[in-house]
């Protein structure tokens, strides 16, 4: 047999997330046993600060990477958009599987929507991407931090704490809480974060036993699609506490890609479309589009 040792945080998605990794892996490998190894990251433990506050990359990654990098584990399954536009040395992404629905939605008491909530009321995101697009739509609307897993977040709105918060789908879905969602919000109103809905496997970049396993599991065309958006955020200078958004879908044989870059405040925002066959090349392409009209000037506030 061969032992697979995987680190994961300990939430219930990162839960889900590991064990839904670890049978795909055994299913395709009859020859390998997996096992997790549990970890607490510096975005699990500050939970009294706003994220973007926080700051530094890899909040919720970088326990798991050094553990990689010591040997202790020998790969790591992330929600994408939590990673880094940019590989740590030494590591590598084997895999990249599992796209979900990739749209957010809105968890509101009463079953409230979007339109419907009432003005001055108080909708918990640590996400400035979230923050930009949610004051766009509504700038009546109190936006505020709010922090801790999914359960924690939909607890928090039935408790009274907040009217509303906004959740990516995935999520809420893998963790089967559709009851709580009160709205599906369209891509014209929320964009998603680039990489949301896809879970990426890290290893070491020159454990090839280990590579030769996970790419029997990735999705070239998922992987694809999620790396024009991360080439988007990344041309624009960005990491994953920034207001940038990206979706990138395969139509007709070409990658069609959307970004957005909004102020936080709502006010000012670029939204870009293009396609072509190459995502680095299309994801660089489309934050040139976006810098030659304002991106860059929008993200120097932020």
């Amino acid at each position: 047999m061969i032992e697979r040792i995987i680190g994961t945080r300990t939430s219930n998605l990162a839960l889900w997330q590991t064990r839904h990794i670890m049978a795909l892996l055994e299913e395709t490998w009859p020859d390998v046993a997996c096992r997790t190894e549990p970890f607490v990251t510096k975005g699990d433990k500050t939970l009294d600060k706003p994220l973007p506050q926080i700051g530094g990359k890899g909040l919720f990654t970088q326990e798991l990477e050094l553990a990689l990098l010591d040997g202790r584990i020998h790969l790591a399954v992330h929600s994408l958009k939590d990673l880094p536009v940019e590989d740590s040395p030494g590591l590598t992404l084997g895999a990249i599987v599992g796209r979900a629905d990739v749209r957010d939605v809105l968890i509101a008491a009463n079953g409230r929507t979007l339109a419907t909530l009432p003005k001055g009321a108080i909708v918990g995101t640590s996400s400035l991407r979230r923050q930009s697009q949610l004051r766009r739509q509504r700038p009546d609307l109190d936006v505020r931090s709010i922090r801790g897993n999914v359960e924690t977040r939909i607890r928090k709105v039935h408790d009274g704490q907040y009217d509303a918060t906004v959740l990516a789908a995935a999520g809420v879905i893998r963790l089967g809480l559709e009851e709580h969602i009160a709205e599906w919000l369209p891509l014209e109103t929320m964009l998603p974060a680039p990489g949301q809905g896809a879970l990426a496997i890290q290893c070491r970049a020159d454990d090839a036993e280990t590579l030769r396993l996970l790419a029997a599991i990735h999705q070239p065309e998922v992987a694809a699609a999620v790396t024009a958006e991360r080439a988007f955020l990344h041309a624009l200078g960005g990491g994953c506490a920034t207001p940038v958004a990206a979706y990138g879908v395969w139509q007709d044989g070409r990658l069609h890609l959307i970004g957005y870059v909004g102020a936080v405040n709502g006010m000012t925002m670029v939204r870009v479309h293009n396609s072509g066959e190459d995502p680095q090349t299309l994801g660089r392409a489309l934050a040139e589009e976006a810098i030659a009209e304002g991106a860059a000037e929008i993200l120097a506030y932020v």
